[in-house]
């Protein structure tokens, strides 16, 4: 016998029975974002590897050591998208946005790949929501996008949900606090992990969210960015938090809130969920006002986050969400074996008027096919007597009535 094949490590199937779960998230924020006038927007999977290495950072884990990069047939390298927020600047810029009334406000969702080391919570293939507002440099937007987050967690019940919040000014008032937390590094160069000492030029900040013990002893000590923002920076960052607290928003400040891309500018956040231990966050992002320019565009500033679906689902299993009794609904026609083909076409009249219709496909008996029509979630079965009538059963409380086949759909209403 032939070698079964699996799915590749780091990825998995999504099952129907687990389908229900995932829609749920995915609609929740789709509501959210769409009556905020964010609209939808498709990027390609994969993209020039360049578009990669450029906005997210050259000196980055993702970068340097999770894309999914490959070379195509007439030999350009490509990479499998690993986040959605470069691909929808460049989206922004190749299809001329910027002449729009800003700010654009877009989202998507889909499936981005990372060559991570698979666990639970961390997959090489992952689903994220993602949120993208370009073209305004307000305060208003910053907190428009947190809101937008929470109020979706809120609303799909995600337990031990807490907000984290900071600054990282911007780039050219963080110079001199780069230059003075380097000074520090080296001045401790010798209780650093290797990885973090070879990153001190290039990117000190991810410093911060090292796991090597004697760098988290270092870091307690560090100077924080938060305390040397400019004014400018300082009073955004005041006018974001304003506007959270009216809003009734709960934050922890965390000064050490750095995230893993280097475009991130001002205000960065992210949501973490208590009940996945190590793999806490379920969502973040935060302010990227340079990354259109490093895309060769004018100078335009940004604000997005995402979302991921998976990590959010995993916390709502946990919770025994995902066993709720999903709702009834629809119609299953119960058929003795000479009358297959009328409930077929009665099924179809049925789905064409909007409503959920289903057959036995199995030549079951009649007590197969009502059990079947339980296992699907049929609100209702309608079974054939052959005359043009039925027997209309509710699923839930067992109540029947004679009715007309022909009435069906007027009877239940979709």
């Amino acid at each position: 016998m032939a070698e079964r094949f699996k799915a590749p490590r780091g990825t998995f199937d999504v099952l129907p029975e687990r389908a229900p779960l995932r829609r749920r998230i995915h609609d929740a924020a789709r509501r959210a974002l769409e009556a905020a006038d964010y609209g939808r927007i498709e990027t390609p999977i994969f993209e020039d590897t360049e578009l990669f290495a450029r906005g997210v950072g050259e000196s980055t884990d993702i970068v340097q050591k999770e894309m999914f990069t490959f070379e195509d047939q007439g030999g350009r390298s490509l990479t499998l998208r690993p986040e959605a927020t470069a691909s929808i600047c460049r989206a922004y810029l190749e299809h001329g946005m910027h002449k729009l009334a800003q700010p654009v406000k877009l989202w998507t969702d889909g499936p981005f790949f990372r060559h991570e080391r698979p666990q639970a919570g961390r997959f090489r293939q992952f689903t994220q929501i993602d949120a993208e507002a370009i073209g305004s440099d307000s305060p208003l937007v910053d907190a428009e996008l947190i809101l937008l987050a929470g109020d979706t967690l809120a609303e799909l019940g995600v337990p031990g949900v807490r907000l984290r919040l900071s600054s990282l000014g911007s780039p050219a008032a963080r110079s001199a606090y780069l230059d003075e937390l380097r000074g520090y590094l080296r001045s401790r160069e010798g209780e650093l992990s290797e990885e973090v000492r070879n990153r001190i030029d290039a990117n000190p900040l991810r410093a911060f969210d090292a796991d090597h013990e004697g760098t988290r002893g270092v870091m307690k000590d560090a100077p924080l960015l938060l305390d040397r923002l400019d004014p400018a920076d300082a009073e955004h960052f005041e006018r974001v938090r304003e506007h959270l607290d009216r809003n009734g928003v709960a934050y922890d400040l965390d000064p050490t809130l750095v995230r893993g891309l280097d475009y991130y500018t001002r205000t960065v956040f992210e949501f973490d969920c208590e009940r996945l231990g190590a793999q806490s966050g379920i969502g973040g992002g935060g302010r990227y006002d340079g990354l259109i320019e490093l895309l060769g565009g004018p100078a335009t500033p940004g604000c997005g986050w995402a979302l991921g679906v998976d990590r959010i689902a995993l916390a709502l299993e946990a919770e025994g969400q995902a066993d709720a009794e999903a709702e009834r609904e629809g119609v299953f026609v119960v058929a003795p074996e000479g009358q297959r083909d009328q409930a077929l076409a009665l099924v179809t009249e049925l789905r064409r008027s909007g409503i959920r219709a289903d057959l036995d496909l199995a030549s079951r008996a009649a007590k197969g096919q009502m059990k079947q029509a339980d296992r699907v979630g049929a609100r209702y079965s309608l079974i054939l007597s052959g005359d043009g009538k039925g027997t209309l059963r509710d699923m839930s409380s067992g109540e029947e009535r004679e009715i007309e086949s022909a009435r069906v759909a007027e009877e239940i209403g979709g």
